[in-house]
C-alpha cells in the first residue's frame, strides 16, 4: 500500500516525539496547488503572525479576535517558521526549501519508512456536550430584530460544542481527516495545545498578483436533495450578500476594476452537508504586503455579516462565548507573497489537558427560521462529534 499524507504525518510525528523535537504541522487537502504541505518539525508558539513568513515559511492560525480574544481557551493566534517543507503533488513527495538546501536526512527516512510500513496510531475517545439550545435561539431572535430594525442585513450567529479528548490529538486528527476528507484540513500543535481543522472553506489564496476568496453561505444536510439548495431564496440571498462583502473587502487593496466573481452559487459537497460556494478574484499590486491584504479583509466575511463592522459588534453582544481560533484563519504564508488560508470552521481546539471546543454557526437573514438554524449547527458538527477511532488492525 502507498502511504498517504496522513501516514507521512504520523511517521514524522513519531520521529519527533522519540527525539524530543517540535512536532510536525500539516495542511492536507487543497493547499498551495498541492495535495498536502507538511513542516516536518516546527515550533509553533503563541503570537507569531503570518508576516513572519517574509523569508521563510509560516504555518499557523489567527483567531477571530476582538476585545474578548484573550479570554479564549487557546492563544489568540500561534505560528511557526521553517526553511523546509514537504509537498505532495500528483502522488509525489518533494522537498521545498527557501534557500535550496536539502532537508535533514531523518525527514527523507521518515517518508520512506511511512511508505514501507504504514504507521498505526493509538485509540482515542471523545465526549461532547451540545450547545445551549435556548441561548442560541435567543441570539437568533435578537439578530432577526436587528435585521427588522435595519441595523444589519445578515449576520453569522455562532455557538459551540464542548467536550473532552482521551488520547493524542494527532490520532484524533488523523482519523477524522481520513474519514471526512475535508477540502482544507490542518494539524497544528505546541505547548499551548492543538488545533485540528477540517474546514471546507478557502479564505484567501494568493499566487503572485492573483488573490481569490471562496465564501460559503447556504447549507443543507448531505441526505437532502442538493437541488433544494440552489433553489432556496434564503440561501441564495445569504450567499450573494457575502459575495458583495468579499468584493468590497478585496476592492480596498485590489487594482481598480480587477475584482470579479468567477463562480457564483456553486453547490459543493462537504462532510455531512451541501454548501453554496462562490469565488471572488482580484488582482493586487506586486508590492502589496500580505499584512495589508489581511487588514483589508479581516475577519473573514462569511463569518461576520453585512455591514461587517456593525454585525461584528452585535455578534459580540449576542454570543455567549469568545470564538477563539474558530472563525479565524489557518494556513500558510511565505516568500514572494505566498498566502493560503482557510476559514477556521469545523475546527476543534484542544487544550493541553484535553478539553475540546468546536464552534458552529450559520448565517441569519430575514427569512431564517430559528429551529432550522439550530438544526444546521447540528448538521455541520455531526461529522466531527460523531467521529470514532479507526480500527487499529492493519
Amino acid at each position: 500500500m502507498t502511504a498517504t499524507a496522513l501516514d507521512v504525518l504520523r511517521a514524522l510525528y513519531a520521529h519527533t516525539r522519540r527525539h524530543g523535537l517540535p512536532p510536525p504541522a500539516a495542511l492536507i487537502g487543497d493547499w498551495w496547488g498541492a495535495d498536502a504541505v507538511i513542516a516536518p518539525s516546527i515550533e509553533i508558539r503563541a503570537g507569531l503572525t503570518p508576516d513572519a513568513g517574509a523569508d521563510r515559511f509560516w504555518l499557523g492560525y489567527c483567531g477571530f479576535g476582538g476585545p474578548r480574544a484573550t479570554a479564549a481557551m487557546l492563544p489568540p493566534g500561534a505560528g511557526g517558521v521553517t526553511a523546509h517543507l514537504l509537498v505532495l503533488r500528483e502522488g509525489r513527495w518533494d522537498t521545498v526549501s527557501v534557500d535550496g538546501s536539502a532537508p535533514p536526512g531523518w525527514v527523507v527516512d521518515a517518508v520512506a519508512g511511512a511508505s514501507a510500513t504504514l504507521p498505526t496510531g493509538a485509540a482515542w475517545a471523545t465526549t461532547w456536550v451540545a450547545p445551549d439550545h435556548d441561548h442560541h435561539l435567543a441570539a437568533i431572535e435578537k439578530c432577526l430584530d436587528a435585521i427588522r430594525a435595519g441595523e444589519i442585513y445578515q449576520a453569522c450567529v455562532c455557538t459551540r460544542f464542548t467536550g473532552r479528548l482521551d488520547g493524542d490529538p494527532i490520532d484524533f486528527y488523523h482519523d477524522v481527516a481520513a474519514t471526512t476528507r475535508p477540502a482544507k484540513s490542518a494539524f497544528l500543535q505546541g505547548d499551548w495545545g492543538a488545533v485540528t481543522s477540517f474546514s471546507p472553506e478557502s479564505f484567501l489564496r494568493r499566487t503572485g498578483n492573483i488573490v481569490t476568496s471562496s465564501p460559503i453561505k447556504g447549507t443543507i444536510p448531505a441526505d437532502a436533495d442538493p437541488g433544494l439548495l440552489s433553489a432556496s431564496t434564503k440561501d441564495i440571498a445569504e450567499n450573494v450578500m457575502i459575495v458583495d462583502l468579499v468584493r468590497n473587502d478585496l476592492g480596498r487593496v485590489a487594482v481598480t476594476g480587477s475584482v470579479r466573481v468567477t463562480d457564483l452559487l456553486e453547490v459543493v459537497a462537504a462532510p455531512g452537508v451541501w454548501h453554496l460556494v462562490s469565488t471572488v478574484q482580484a488582482i493586487v499590486g506586486p508590492d502589496l504586503l500580505n499584512t495589508r491584504l489581511l487588514d483589508a479583509t479581516w475577519p473573514p466575511a462569511s463569518v461576520t455579516g453585512t455591514p461587517k463592522i456593525r454585525a461584528a459588534a452585535l455578534l459580540e453582544e449576542w454570543e455567549a462565548h469568545p470564538r477563539g481560533a474558530y472563525c479565524g484563519a489557518v494556513g500558510l504564508a511565505g516568500p514572494d507573497g505566498l498566502l493560503d488560508l482557510s476559514v477556521a470552521i469545523r475546527t476543534v481546539e484542544i487544550s493541553p489537558a484535553g478539553r475540546l471546543e468546536l464552534g458552529v454557526g450559520g448565517g441569519i437573514t430575514i427569512d431564517s427560521i430559528p429551529e432550522r438554524e439550530w438544526q444546521e449547527c447540528l448538521d455541520k458538527a455531526a461529522s466531527i462529534v460523531g467521529a470514532r477511532a479507526l480500527t487499529r488492525d492493519r
